[in-house]
């Protein structure tokens, strides 16, 4: 039987520490913190929109696709008539900004309306519980 500093030690470890839980509802949303937080997404999201849009035009314009459309758009209705003067950069990137502040603004209005649908479905629902342990 040997009682050494090491085997107390090694007893200890294989005890495993008792689990605590911790269970929080959520139960109120503040509207102003949804607004504010929807409205940075939706910027973030706008800003995602226009480069992405850029690039993909970038894209299309250095691989010549839009020239192959608008060869074939001007043999069917005429040389006169061309693809390009419709979808030029200005008109593209006005179109994106354009596409963007309108997500802008509906996606910060569905943020501000998913908080108070959130309120109002708490009161009868008694909120969303998540449970944490500290293992």
């Amino acid at each position: 039987m040997s009682n050494t500093v090491a085997d107390k030690l090694a007893k200890k470890t294989r005890k495993k520490a008792p689990s605590k839980q911790v269970r929080l509802k959520l139960v109120y949303v503040d509207f102003w913190s949804a607004v504010k937080f929807s409205f940075l997404v939706s910027i973030c999201m706008a800003i995602v929109s226009i480069v992405a849009t850029i690039l993909i035009y970038s894209v299309l314009m250095t691989t010549g696709v839009f020239n192959s459309v608008d060869a074939v758009f001007m043999d069917i209705v005429g040389e006169e008539n061309s693809l390009m003067k419709l979808i030029g950069f200005q008109q593209v990137l006005g179109f994106s900004v354009v596409v963007a502040i309108l997500n802008t603004i509906v996606g910060t209005a569905l943020g501000a309306v998913g908080a108070l649908v959130y309120n109002l479905l708490v009161r009868v629902l008694g909120g969303f519980q998540l449970g944490f342990t500290s293992n």
